[in-house]
């Protein structure tokens, strides 16, 4: 018979937040506060609250799901910080650039040429 959670499930059922960041020694998972929703994510990257992005990770334990969101969140990133005219942080300009979608994205048509 397995133990109940001491964890009540309800604090469980909502997404988490990781950011990979390179530090001196090597690469490692910040994770965020508990409370932390995507607005404030956002929010912090945009404060400066993250050196060296290089990743953000998604997870809902209750919902058992997770997913890289980096291109999510550069490309929010890029929405806010158009909207709201603000300067881009340095240590996050390379999390945006090598992260976001293409800026221009071409497509050409493809045609069989005959004689």
């Amino acid at each position: 018979m397995a133990s109940p959670s001491i964890i009540p499930n309800d604090r469980l059922d909502k997404d988490f937040y990781l950011v990979l960041e390179e530090f001196r020694d090597g690469v490692a998972f910040r994770e965020t506060d508990e409370g932390i929703d995507h607005a404030t994510l956002i929010s912090d990257l945009l404060a400066g609250q993250y050196d060296q992005v290089l990743r953000v990770v998604a997870f809902n334990p209750v919902e058992g799901w997770s997913r890289d969101v980096s291109e999510d969140v550069a490309r929010e990133l890029e929405r806010r910080i158009g909207a709201e005219a603000l300067d881009v942080p340095e240590v996050i300009q390379g999390f945006i650039e090598d992260t976001g979608p293409p800026a221009v994205q071409l497509s050409l048509p493809l045609r069989t040429l005959t004689p």
